[in-house]
């Protein structure tokens, strides 16, 4: 085979075509992967709905899916069951966006919460994951919203002990627990949001 001429253009023409021969080999790997992708995080996104409920793994729950949107345009996305509801909030802290997901009661209570996603500090931000559990020391648990105060302590913020040293990760936690309740309950007593919504069933 004849060797191609050392030129610029025989170097674009070998560049261009490993470029092109890569980009098929991602394109099939990522099509051959994206729905694997899809399903687990679907699982987990279940299995976290139950946590946050405080129902066990083996126990069915039949999940109704729905958006609502702020003023400000901001879309949590909620889990209706009948053992409670679970909402997807979003707010900026230290490294970035924070996903919390919160689970309340008819009432609501708080019944439990899961990180979904974090761009925080690895051993400082990140304990928000357990930081705000039951037994811990900024336990939000059992509480609610309306009574209790889903602010930092420090300044007079609000009435929950921050994760030491990581205030802007705390306050951006609390934001979201807050705004998933407002979001959820309103001003309105059946427990029914006040926001539009969208969204079916699951």
């Amino acid at each position: 085979m004849k060797k191609l001429k050392s030129s610029l253009t025989n170097m674009v023409l070998v560049l261009t075509i490993i470029s092109i021969v890569a980009a098929c080999a991602l394109a099939a790997v990522n099509s051959a992967t994206k729905q694997q992708i899809e399903n687990i995080k679907a699982e987990n996104l279940a299995k976290s709905i139950k946590k946050v409920l405080k129902v066990s793994e083996s126990e069915p729950l039949e999940v109704t899916d729905s958006e609502v949107t702020d003023a400000e345009n901001n879309v949590f996305v909620l889990h209706t069951t009948d053992k409670g509801v679970a909402i997807e909030s979003t707010q900026n802290g230290f490294g970035g966006p924070l996903k919390v997901l919160v689970g309340f009661d008819s009432e609501g209570n708080i019944l439990g919460y899961s990180i979904l996603e974090t761009s925080e500090t690895p051993g400082l931000g990140i304990k928000a994951a357990e930081w705000f559990q039951e037994g811990s020391k900024g336990c939000i648990v059992g509480k609610n919203p309306a009574t209790t105060r889903m602010g930092v302590t420090k300044g007079g913020e609000g009435d929950i002990d921050a994760i030491t040293a990581s205030t802007i990760t705390s306050r951006a936690f609390l934001k979201a627990v807050q705004t998933a309740y407002d979001q959820t309950f309103g001003n309105n007593t059946d427990g029914t949001t006040s926001a539009s919504q969208k969204g079916g069933n699951k």
